[in-house]
């Protein structure tokens, strides 16, 4: 049963035990009164019972299970229900009133009731029945003798009657303006926890509430749950054809991994040529769980299948263009509950902030590497007191005592989005006047870059073929590990023509730093790739990965260290690798479009921990007929949703900058670095 029930019942069983003893105390009280002072008692005429008729026995058909049908009767003047089932030439079950522990009414079926009782000394049974409409069903709750111990949904509270507010992003924090709460956005991603309704009617449910508000008939593109952990993803009628490949996974990350109470569900699908991934989850929870939180998170990164199954050596946050990950983080406040309640009524959020655990375990890099999150001005979404926005219910009475849980912004919104794509949020807040959870919604809206549909003017084949080419004059990789093995770099891409070529051996590895392998490759030992289409725009878009992998062959399998630099991001396949950490990382391809070799440099991060640094040189040669504008079937690398008078929303872009010394996805400063290996690039001892 749910939890915040039995505590319930916990409490009107101490309610009932202590009014039953202070009854008694009065009565003894009065008696040992009159018989200290002698008085008398007057006499009490009672006057002749009414004379009332018995309540006739009510009898229900109904049907238990799938298909067998039974007859409950209920004895009221005995305080008695029993269950007959059809055919089975038993007398049936009876149950007595005080056996009966409750009477739970669906919110999804409402014809359906479920019977909970006592059948054993420290155990129950529960049986689910199901009337022929509504209406009788209430009849046999006016008649049941629980009739006080009665639910409106199990397992959850019901759905708040409008979800206008959660929709159009109105409420609290950087909100939408008043004038575009009601343009419709191309896609909307609903993701919930505790959620006990039927699949097809939440479904239903948010679909008629977009067309009420939008006037819109949104079509589903994904629908994925584990347990009451749902997702949720529509799209608007038009771009239905322009999404494929949509793939579903979850992960059970409760006690043992095996519960899913706990746990996440993942969507990830192509719109046009850009890859899109999204992560609804629910962390364990409690104060001094973050260590617990941190690894649920490890577990969904690893284990979650989602985008093309040729990037399932790689890290999840480098499969898509854009991912986003959201739900009930549990991440809490490390603070007195009285201090942040100070802080809360004063609005000083950064004080509660610099003590959020999320924000603490960012800056450790132990979750969300490279994520960002949008600035939190709205105040803590959890706990609150149901039907209220008013007070934070921190305490929450359970049978092996009190439990404290400060308020907090349990409920999050982060997304990691690949170098130089277009990506704004627009909104991140959370609403006000849905009060039916003690969690306040939270919702974000965005304005992502689509890539289109490219058409070459020149079709391949109707002449001389102009190549464009990528040539690496160097390339230094530094990687966390305590291994000396020889390795080689593989680069990955759909833009090439041959979607894997391999370099040769590292031509130079030192160790000037304990713990640190540097490796380096010259030009000579570096292959040239050639994109399968030369044109500027269509290059401009995509992005590369490598994967640097061990000579040695190891037991373990799995890429041994993986990168990725900006052509559109492609696939890896697992060989034998030695046990050093991985690599990974992305890096756009339009910064280094030149004739002249142009520098880039970042991090390399593997099963979400950064492992160490790769920089080198490198030319993207492409032809002077091809570098002309491109025709565009949809979308303009920028907003998907932004309306026509909206920037990005009409007008064609700029022509990027080609001629760039320092690319745009360059990282901070090396002295902004905890990590060695970057000073071991500047030459700092």
């Amino acid at each position: 049963s749910d939890p915040d029930l039995e505590l319930l019942l916990n409490k009107i069983s101490t309610v009932n035990h202590l009014l039953t003893s202070l009854e008694k105390k009065v009565l003894k009280s009065l008696q040992d009164m009159v018989s200290r002072h002698n008085l008398v008692l007057p006499s009490v005429v009672t006057a002749p019972a009414l004379a009332t008729k018995p309540l006739a026995v009510q009898s229900f058909e109904v049907k238990v299970g799938k298909s067998q049908q039974a007859t409950l009767t209920v004895d009221v003047e005995l305080g008695m229900v029993t269950i007959t089932k059809k055919g089975s030439g038993s007398t049936g079950e009876t149950i007595p009133q005080n056996k009966i522990l409750q009477l739970i009414k669906y919110q999804s079926v409402q014809s359906k009731v479920r019977l909970v009782y006592d059948r054993e000394p420290q155990k129950s049974l529960s049986r689910d029945f199901v009337f022929p409409n509504a209406r009788v069903s209430e009849g046999f709750e006016e008649l049941s003798p629980v009739v006080t111990h009665c639910l409106l949904l199990a397992g959850s509270t019901p759905p708040p009657r409008s979800l206008a507010s959660w929709l159009t992003s109105r409420g609290l924090g950087h909100t939408q303006d008043e004038t575009t709460t009601c343009i419709p956005h191309d896609i909307y991603v609903i993701g919930t926890q505790e959620n006990s309704l039927g699949d097809r009617e939440w479904v239903e449910f948010l679909r008629a509430s977009l067309k009420t508000l939008m006037a819109i008939d949104y079509r589903v593109v994904a629908l994925q749950c584990l347990w009451s952990i749902k997702m949720v993803v529509l799209v608007k009628p038009e771009h239905e054809r322009r999404i494929s490949h949509v793939h579903t996974s979850s992960v059970k990350t409760g006690i043992a991994n095996t519960l899913g109470n706990k746990g996440a569900v993942g969507v990830s699908f192509l719109f046009n040529g850009t890859s899109f991934g999204f992560v609804n989850c629910h962390l364990a929870s409690g104060s001094e769980k973050t260590h617990r939180r941190n690894q649920n998170y490890n577990d969904i990164l690893r284990s979650l299948v989602l985008g093309d199954k040729r990037l399932s050596a790689f890290d999840l946050t480098l499969r898509f263009t854009h991912l986003f990950w959201f739900g009930d983080l549990n991440y809490r406040l490390d603070m007195d509950v009285q201090d942040i309640l100070t802080h809360v009524t004063k609005k000083e959020f950064d004080a509660l902030l610099a003590v959020d655990q999320l924000n603490l375990e960012r800056e450790k890099n132990k979750v969300f590497l490279r994520f960002r999150e949008s600035d939190i001005s709205f105040p803590p979404t959890y706990r609150y007191e149901r039907g209220s926005r008013d007070t934070y219910m921190w305490q929450k009475f359970k049978p092996t005592g009190v439990r404290i849980n400060v308020p907090s912004w349990c409920d999050r919104i982060l997304w990691k989005s690949h170098p130089e794509t277009y990506v704004v949020c627009n909104s991140y807040g959370c609403t006000d006047d849905i009060v039916t959870s003690d969690h306040s919604p939270v919702f974000a809206t965005f304005e992502v870059g689509v890539t289109s549909q490219f058409v070459p003017k020149k079709a391949p084949g109707s002449g001389p073929e102009s190549l464009a080419c990528i040539e690496w004059e160097s390339i230094e990789v530094i990687v966390k590990t305590t291994s000396r093995s020889k390795c080689y770099i593989e680069f990955h891409s759909f833009c090439l023509e041959a979607e894997v070529q391999r370099s040769g051996e590292n031509t130079s590895q030192s160790c000037d730093i304990p713990g640190f392998l540097k490796l380096g490759w010259s030009a000579k030992h570096l292959p040239v790739l050639n994109p399968i289409l030369p044109d500027l725009e269509y290059l401009g878009d995509q992005h590369l990965l490598l994967s640097v992998k061990g000579v040695e062959s190891c037991e373990s399998y799995g890429a041994w260290g993986t990168v990725a630099l900006g052509c559109c991001c492609i696939w890896g396949v697992p060989t034998p690798a030695c046990t050093v950490p991985a690599g990974e990382c992305c890096i756009a391809m339009r910064s280094l479009i030149s004739s002249l070799a142009q520098q880039f440099e970042t991090f390399l991060s593997h099963r979400g921990e950064e492992t160490g640094s790769i920089r080198g040189w490198v030319r993207v040669r492409v032809p002077t007929d091809r570098r002309s504008t491109r025709e565009r079937l949809y979308g303009n690398g920028g907003p998907a949703s932004a309306p026509p008078d909206q920037p990005g929303g009409g007008a064609e872009p700029p022509p990027p900058v080609l001629y760039r010394s320092r690319p745009r996805s360059l990282p901070e400063p090396p002295a902004g670095y905890t990590n060695p290996a970057y000073f071991i690039f500047e030459g700092v001892p």
